[in-house]
C-alpha cells in the first residue's frame, strides 16, 4: 500500500477519532472518557468509571456514540435484529476517501470477518467452524491440554531450579493456547512462533486511537500474517491434514465452499482469536489469584470450583472491555429511541459488574454461584465460538500453574499491554517455588 493511503487511513481511522475524542472527555463525555482512560488505566482500576456510567443512564447518548453498560441493556443491543456488528462506513467525501484508502490485506474489523459480518454471511461462516469448538469437541482436547501444560511446566520448574525468574506470558500463558490453536488449525511447530509473534502485533487493529508508529507496525503485521495464512492454506489445499482448516479448505454447504478471501478471513480469526483472548484470561487470572490469597485456598481445598473461578475472572477481569455495533434502522434501545446510522458501544466490563445481577460485583469471589452469566463472551449470533476452549484452557492452564507452584511470587516491572480493546498483561514477571 502506498504511503499516501496509509497516511489518510491512519488519519481518518485514528488521528482525526482520537483528537475528537479527547476533546469531548475534557468536556465530560463518558464515552470519551472511557476511550482515554482505557488507554491508561487497567481494567480492575476502572471501576468508578464504570459505576460511573452505570449509575447515569440506561442509554447515554454521547456526543459521537450511544454507550449502554448494564447487563441487560447490554444483551439486549448484542441480540437486537436492528443492529449489526462493527462500524460502517460513512457516506460522502470522508467515506470517499476512506474506501480510497482501504487496505490491501485483510482486517479482522472488516468484511469478511465474523467480526463485522451477518447473515446469511455470518451463518455460512459460522456454520463451517462451529463443529470443532462444541463442548463435546473440546473436551476431547482436555488431555492434550493437560499434556502441553505439563511440558511448559516441566521447562519452568528446570529454570526455577536453576534461580531462574520466568515471564509468566511469555513462558506460560502465550505458548499453551497458541500450541492448543495451532494443532487443531494444522500450523506446524516450527511456524508457530511466527504466528504468535504476529498476532501479538496485530492485536492493536480492533483498537481506535493508535499513534502513527503504532499504526504502521500493527499495519505491518496485519499484512505478515495474511501473506503466511495465504502461503499456509495453499499447502493445506496440496497436502491437506486432520485439521479444522483442511477441513474448512474443503467444506462446502450446498455446494458452494469459501471463497479464497473468506476462507483467509475465516481462518485468520479463528487462528488469532484462538489464543489472543486466551493469554489475557490466563494472565488476569494468575495476577487475581496471586493478589486474593483467600480466594486460592477455596480452590486448593476444592478442585471442583475451578470453572466457576474461570468464569469469576471472566467476569470481574474480562479480556475484552467492549464492542460495537451500529443501528441498521430506527429503533429503540431500553425504550430510548436510537436512529438508523448511530454508533453503540457496549461496556462489556461494565456489563459483568452490574449490581442488579451480581451481588457486591466490585469484588473476586470464586465461589459466586451465578459467575456464568458475564457476558465477557458477548451475546446472540456473535456469541464467541471458541467460550468452551478458552473455559477448558483456561481451568487446565491455572490449576496445573498453581498446583505445580502454589506459592510463585509475581515480581516488580509487570506490564499491561498497551490496548483498549483487548485487555491483559504484556509480561508479568514471576519467581517459581
Amino acid at each position: 500500500m502506498s504511503l499516501a493511503k496509509q497516511t489518510v487511513r491512519w488519519g481518518l481511522t485514528h488521528a482525526f477519532p482520537r483528537a475528537l475524542l479527547n476533546t469531548a472527555a475534557r468536556k465530560g463525555d463518558l464515552q470519551a472518557r472511557l476511550f482515554r482512560e482505557s488507554a491508561e488505566i487497567p481494567t480492575l482500576s476502572l471501576t468508578g468509571l464504570f459505576d460511573e456510567i452505570h449509575d447515569r443512564s440506561s442509554v447515554i447518548r454521547g456526543k459521537y456514540s450511544y454507550l449502554v453498560s448494564r447487563h441487560a441493556v447490554v444483551r439486549e443491543v448484542l441480540t437486537s435484529p436492528d443492529v449489526r456488528a462493527g462500524i460502517e462506513r460513512v457516506d460522502g467525501p470522508l467515506g470517499t476517501m476512506a474506501n480510497w484508502a482501504m487496505s490491501d490485506h485483510l482486517h479482522p474489523i472488516e468484511p469478511p470477518s465474523l467480526l463485522a459480518t451477518e447473515p446469511p454471511d455470518h451463518t455460512r461462516y459460522r456454520k463451517l467452524v462451529t463443529r470443532v469448538f462444541t463442548a463435546r469437541a473440546v473436551e476431547k482436547l482436555r488431555t492434550r491440554t493437560e499434556e502441553i501444560a505439563t511440558e511448559l511446566l516441566d521447562d519452568m520448574a528446570a529454570r526455577a531450579d536453576r534461580g531462574e525468574a520466568v515471564d509468566l506470558i511469555e513462558s506460560y500463558c502465550s505458548l499453551l493456547p497458541v500450541t492448543v490453536i495451532a494443532e487443531i488449525l494444522g500450523v506446524p511447530d516450527h511456524e508457530r512462533h511466527r504466528v504468535l509473534t504476529l498476532g501479538t502485533a496485530a492485536a492493536p487493529s480492533l483498537d481506535m486511537g493508535m499513534s502513527w508508529r503504532q499504526f504502521r507496525d500493527t499495519d505491518r503485521a496485519l499484512q505478515e500474517f495474511d501473506d503466511w495464512l495465504g502461503h499456509h492454506l495453499a499447502k493445506l489445499k496440496a497436502e491437506p491434514g486432520d485439521n479444522l482448516l483442511s477441513q474448512l479448505v474443503a467444506a462446502r454447504e450446498d455446494g458452494v465452499g469459501l471463497d479464497d478471501k473468506e476462507l483467509r478471513a475465516t481462518a485468520g480469526l479463528v487462528l488469532a482469536a484462538g489464543f489472543e483472548t486466551t493469554v489475557n484470561l490466563l494472565g488476569n487470572g494468575i495476577s487475581l489469584l496471586r493478589a486474593h490469597p483467600e480466594q486460592r485456598d477455596k480452590l486448593r481445598q476444592d478442585a471442583q470450583l475451578w470453572p466457576g473461578a474461570v468464569d469469576e475472572i471472566l467476569r470481574i477481569d474480562p479480556p475484552v472491555l467492549l464492542t460495537g455495533r451500529t443501528a441498521v434502522r430506527d429503533t429503540e434501545i431500553a425504550g430510548e429511541p436510537v436512529r438508523a446510522g448511530s454508533i453503540l458501544t457496549t461496556l462489556l466490563a461494565g456489563a459483568n459488574r452490574d449490581p442488579e445481577v451480581f451481588d457486591d460485583p466490585h469484588t473476586f469471589d470464586v465461589t459466586r454461584h451465578n459467575a456464568r452469566e458475564h457476558i465477557s463472551f458477548s451475546s446472540g449470533r456473535h456469541y464467541c465460538l471458541g467460550a468452551a476452549l478458552a473455559r477448558m484452557e483456561g481451568e487446565v492452564g491455572l490449576n496445573a500453574l498453581f498446583d505445580r507452584f502454589p506459592d510463585l511470587e509475581l515480581l516488580p516491572g509487570a506490564q499491561h499491554r498497551p490496548t483498549r480493546i483487548l485487555r491483559g498483561f504484556e509480561t508479568l514477571p514471576a519467581k517459581l517455588r
